[in-house]
């Protein structure tokens, strides 16, 4: 059964039945925003929000960001789904539109910790944004075997007023792999500024 992160929250990466999770996707899940015009007409507005991710070594030096114009790290151990520029139209589909997936097994030895973040590209507010929701799972980008771990933002009235969040961080203790559900959003307009802010404050 998936668990509802709080933030601040630490995970073990294991399935129901004690395994350790080897193929993990974060998906980012939104809608666009739909309005009533004039005439009673629907108006559809693209949002485009931009899952990244960065890989970082033990001692927090930057290796590698992944986002959307570089879909593959180095090894194609981390994978980017591709860019979502609208969102969901006509309601939740029900799958993600953005997916970062991640093979422990073939990371780089020099990765320790793999650090998520959004950020809305047109600086359209989470409070705006329909649905927006994040979970991670195991499974590819198009098939989810089974839902670990989910994160509301759409209903957390403190990412109002904000454009980028920190999502949360896999991090490698003693050899296995862990997840802590940051869950903050931040004063940065755009991903480079995202990315120093985790350096500063996260890491």
């Amino acid at each position: 059964m998936a668990i509802n992160l709080t933030k601040g929250q630490k995970i073990d990466l294991r399935k129901d039945n004690g395994n350790k999770l080897q193929n993990v996707c974060v998906g980012v899940n939104w809608g666009a925003i739909e309005t009533k015009g004039f005439f009673g007409n629907k108006k559809v507005t693209a949002v485009d929000l931009d899952a990244s991710c960065a890989t970082f070594d033990e001692n927090n030096n930057p290796l590698e960001v992944i986002y959307f114009q570089n879909l593959k790290s180095r090894n194609g151990s981390v994978l980017h789904s591709g860019d979502d520029r609208v969102g969901d139209t006509g309601g939740d589909d029900g799958l993600d539109n953005e997916v970062i997936s991640v093979d422990f097994e073939k990371l780089d030895p020099s990765v320790s910790k793999i650090v998520f973040v959004l950020n809305s590209f047109q600086g359209q507010d989470f409070k705006i944004i329909p649905f927006a929701a994040i979970r991670i799972y195991e499974g590819t980008a198009k098939r989810v075997n089974e839902v670990f771990a989910k994160f509301d933002i759409a209903n957390d009235i403190s990412f109002a007023g904000s454009v980028s969040m920190v999502m949360g961080t896999f991090y490698k203790r003693n050899g296995e792999w862990k997840f802590n559900a940051i869950g903050e959003s931040t004063k940065d307009k755009n991903l480079k500024s995202t990315i120093e802010t985790v350096i500063s404050k996260y890491l």
